[in-house]
């Protein structure tokens, strides 16, 4: 995979310092404690996840652990607050 990064960020607006993290780095921060969620594509889950259907114009919700692992696809950000409830923890927002 090819991670493109900008060294300098296209307004004046303050830079979040966690974007700027290597996955490793990131991971260091809480490792299996650590998750984001991200709304993807039916598409983009379908090839993803090959042993799962997907309606590929549907927009999934995808909750990651820190090092990339699918913990979680669901079509609600309800459902994933319900499951983050009964875990133990951290949510980082992706912009």
């Amino acid at each position: 995979m090819y991670e493109k990064r900008n060294d300098a960020p296209a307004t004046d607006a303050p830079v979040h310092p966690l974007r700027g993290l290597t996955p490793a780095q990131f991971m260091a921060l809480g490792g299996d404690a650590v998750v984001y969620v991200r709304p993807v594509s039916g598409q983009t889950l379908s090839t993803m996840i090959q042993d799962a259907q997907f309606d590929e114009d549907e927009l999934y919700q995808l909750v990651m652990s820190a090092n990339g692992t699918p913990l979680l696809v669901t079509d609600t950000a309800d459902a994933v607050a319900d499951w983050l409830g009964d875990k133990n923890l951290g949510l980082a927002t992706v912009h």
